[in-house]
C-alpha cells in the first residue's frame, strides 16, 4: 500500500509540474500560421483548385504505411506467450522484411527526395 501511494503521489506531482511548465514557458501570442485551421501554410480561403505537391500524398501514405505495421507489430510481447512463437516469429519477419523491401525500393526510386 504504501508503494501506491508513493507511486500515486509521484505521478501528482510529476503532473503538476509539468503543466506548470507548460503554462510558464508557453508562447502566448501565437503568430497568424497558428492561428490558422490549416498549419501547412496554405490559405484555407483560397480556391481549392490550385495544385498540389503530389509528395505530400506519398508522405502521408508512407506515413499510413508505417503507423500500420506498428498497429500490427503492438500485439508481439502476449504474441510470444502462445503455443508456437515461432511461428509469430516468422510471420513478425515476414511483415519487417516486406515493409523494409518496400522503403529500399522508394528509396532507390527517388520518392523519399524531397528536393530536386
Amino acid at each position: 500500500m504504501n508503494m501506491i501511494l508513493f507511486m500515486f503521489i509521484l505521478s501528482s506531482l510529476l503532473s503538476i509540474v509539468l503543466v506548470m511548465l507548460n503554462l510558464w514557458m508557453a508562447q502566448m501570442t501565437p503568430d497568424s500560421e497558428k492561428l490558422s485551421p490549416y498549419e501547412c501554410g496554405f490559405d484555407p480561403l483560397g480556391s481549392a483548385r490550385l495544385p498540389f505537391s503530389i509528395r505530400f500524398f506519398l508522405v502521408a501514405i508512407l506515413f499510413l504505411l508505417f503507423d500500420l505495421e506498428i498497429a500490427l507489430l503492438l500485439p508481439l510481447p502476449w504474441a510470444t506467450q502462445l503455443h508456437s512463437p515461432l511461428i509469430t516469429l516468422v510471420w513478425t519477419s515476414i511483415i519487417i522484411i516486406i515493409l523494409t523491401l518496400g522503403l529500399i525500393y522508394e528509396w532507390l526510386q527517388g520518392g523519399l527526395e524531397w528536393a530536386e
